[in-house]
C-alpha cells in the first residue's frame, strides 16, 4: 500500500512558478513510477508527466515541454512538479500517482493522491 500526499498548489498569474510536491509512504518508492495528472472542471484527467520507475528521461505531456520539470528525491519519498511560466489553461487540480507501470493512461497507476488545485490567472 502506498499512500500520497500532494502540497504546492495555489493562485499564480500567468507567467509565474508553483513547484508541487508528492509525499509517499512506504519504504519501495523506488520500484514506481510517479506520475503528474491534472483535471480541469469538465474535462478528463489527462497526463501530464512521469518520471519512471527504471530511470531514462521522464515524459511530458507535449503542452507542458520545456515548462514543466518533473524529479524525484528517493531518499525523502518524494515526487515533484517545477511549474515555470505558467498559463491559464494550466489551471486544474493536480493529482500525484504511483504505478509499477510504463503508461501515461489513468489506468495505468494504482495508487493516487488527494490533488491539489493550481489555478493561473491572466
Amino acid at each position: 500500500q502506498v499512500q500520497l500526499v500532494e502540497s504546492g498548489g495555489g493562485l499564480v498569474q500567468a507567467g509565474g512558478s508553483l513547484r508541487l510536491s508528492c509525499a509517499a509512504s512506504g519504504r519501495t518508492f523506488n520500484t514506481y513510477t510517479m506520475a503528474w495528472f491534472r483535471q480541469a472542471p469538465g474535462k478528463e484527467r489527462e497526463f501530464v508527466a512521469a518520471d519512471w520507475w527504471s530511470g531514462g528521461r521522464p515524459s511530458y505531456e507535449d503542452s507542458v515541454k520545456g515548462r514543466f520539470t518533473i524529479s524525484r528525491d528517493n531518499a525523502k519519498n518524494t515526487v515533484y512538479l517545477q511549474m515555470n511560466s505558467l498559463k491559464p489553461e494550466d489551471t486544474a487540480v493536480y493529482y500525484c500517482a504511483a504505478g509499477r507501470t510504463f503508461a501515461r493512461g489513468v489506468n495505468g497507476y494504482t495508487y493516487w493522491g488527494q490533488g491539489t488545485q493550481v489555478t493561473v490567472s491572466s
